[in-house]
């Protein structure tokens, strides 16, 4: 991908967010959004456009080694040094050091605080008790346990899981090229990863105190494990083993993670070509894989599985009925059949003052996900295209079936359910910019279009479902 052409798109995707902003800005003065919110937005957006054109084009040409050293240090420095300085400025906006609407966060860190308690006065055993008494399933287990252990060993601070987010965070990049250039190549890769150093919604999750850093660096290890194992054709131990320990893993955190982690690694399996996945190879893996998926399903995890089935996929209208009840409007345009085909676009930005403090801060980081996603879309047809489907199948069959859970659930425009996807919408988007043709820009030039509309009629719809325009 040429420097000039990066930049092009860089230039489009700063342009329509500003016009965007000042045209809601405009159009709803009444509602606009506040200067702090609008000075978050406007850095989220140059930091990731402006970063990546100036660092990719700076290292792509670097050895494997080198490349990996750059990416990692100065993902994992701008994450310590946001982590601290979020947390101060936390403290003075709110008067604790917890994000903007908290809410899980205050419940994990004193669960934690009080299991870690527990531990050091030896009640090891009670702490089995008050989890399967006072959890609402096994993947509300998983990060208080984890916040347990840090605040067991290094005290009940409030800095240091976040340091720790941070330091899985710029690992997390790192994985994310190794997965990539496995994939779709190394140019595809390296553009991957600078992108996910620069990506801000990744920054700003390492200071929060919730769990989705932990989700998403775990579903990129288990994916990119999954992905060497079949490739790299060594099944050692470890090769076998750190699939399963990561997707195990997830299950702590999010349930529907660790299953569409297992029916991604399936259809990986059974897609593959010959030369890759012989005949009684996919027989073997396949059967191991169902193996798996039985020794959870007879798990408390299974219990968790038939609650997701009836809440994803018999109970449509729960959006619909949820807006009906607080007496919204156009709560009919919440059924999953109508959000679905936008599953890699939604959530789209918030611009305007009718919505929580938390998502008016990150809106910039919305957006940017936003115009990833057309790339992240134009990438299963360019796959296609180049008959690379196969190569694809593991990454599509994730982010296609979580994301499919997601807009027939509870969690359809929630963004903090979205984000475990975003990894995969930043890898795929790499692959199509580094596989662009001329007719493809102006599919993305229709796109810019569309979305500088669509930012508008979401942020009317906010306010018109209440009754304020």
């Amino acid at each position: 991908m040429s420097k000039k052409l990066l930049r092009h798109l860089a230039l489009f995707g700063v342009g329509v967010y500003l016009l965007a902003l000042i045209v809601i800005s405009v159009a709803f003065r009444d509602y606009a959004l506040q200067a702090k919110w609008m000075m978050w937005g406007i850095g989220e957006v140059l930091f990731f456009f402006l970063l990546t054109t100036v660092f990719y084009p700076r290292w792509k040409d670097d050895t494997p080694k080198a490349f990996w050293h750059k990416v990692f240090w100065t993902a994992l420095a701008i994450r310590v040094v946001y982590v601290v300085a979020i947390s101060y400025y936390y403290y003075y906006q709110t008067g604790v050091a917890f994000e903007y609407n908290a809410g899980d966060s205050h419940g994990y860190h004193s669960t934690a605080a009080y299991l870690s308690q527990c531990v050091r006065h030896g009640y090891v055993a009670y702490i089995f008790k008050y989890l399967n008494a006072y959890t609402m399933g096994f993947s509300d287990q998983g990060y208080p346990l984890w916040l347990t252990l840090i605040y067991t060993i290094f005290g009940r601070s409030l800095l240091t899981p976040r340091l720790f987010k941070a330091l899985m965070s710029a690992y997390m990049c790192i994985a994310v090229y190794k997965l990539g250039s496995r994939t779709f190549g190394e140019r595809t890769g390296r553009l991957a990863g600078v992108m996910c150093v620069f990506m801000p919604i990744f920054i700003q999750m390492c200071g929060l105190h919730t769990k989705e850093a932990e989700m998403i660096f775990l579903t990129v290890l288990a994916l990119e494990r999954m992905d060497n194992l079949i490739r790299s054709k060594k099944y050692t131990f470890w090769n076998i083993f750190s699939p399963i320990l990561f997707t195990a893993l997830t299950f702590g955190f999010r349930t529907i993670i660790g299953m569409c982690l297992l029916f991604a690694f399936l259809v990986f399996v059974l897609l593959s070509p010959k030369d890759l996945v012989g005949k009684k190879a996919k027989i073997i893996t396949s059967a191991a894989t169902v193996v798996v998926f039985l020794a959870f399903l007879l798990s408390p995890i299974g219990w968790e599985m038939k609650i997701i089935n009836t809440v994803k996929f018999r109970h449509l209208n729960y959006q619909v009925e949820k807006y009906d009840k607080l007496g919204m409007k156009h709560n009919e345009l919440a059924h999953g059949k109508y959000m679905a085909p936008a599953a890699f676009v939604l959530p789209l930005a918030p611009m305007v003052e009718e919505s929580p403090d938390h998502n008016k801060m990150i809106h910039g980081s919305t957006y940017v996900k936003n115009f990833l996603a057309f790339f992240a879309m134009l990438a299963i047809v360019i796959a296609i295209r180049q008959r690379k489907w196969r190569d694809f199948s593991l990454i599509g069959a994730f982010e296609l079936s979580y994301l499919l859970l997601i807009m027939f659930s509870f969690a359809a425009n929630s963004e903090r359910y979205h984000e475990p996807a975003i990894p995969m919408i930043v890898l795929m988007g790499a692959y199509a910019m580094t596989h662009l043709r001329h007719k493809d820009l102006k599919l993305f030039y229709v796109y810019c279009g569309v979305l500088f509309l669509a930012l508008i009629a979401w942020n009317w719809m906010k306010l018109s479902a209440r009754g304020l325009v």
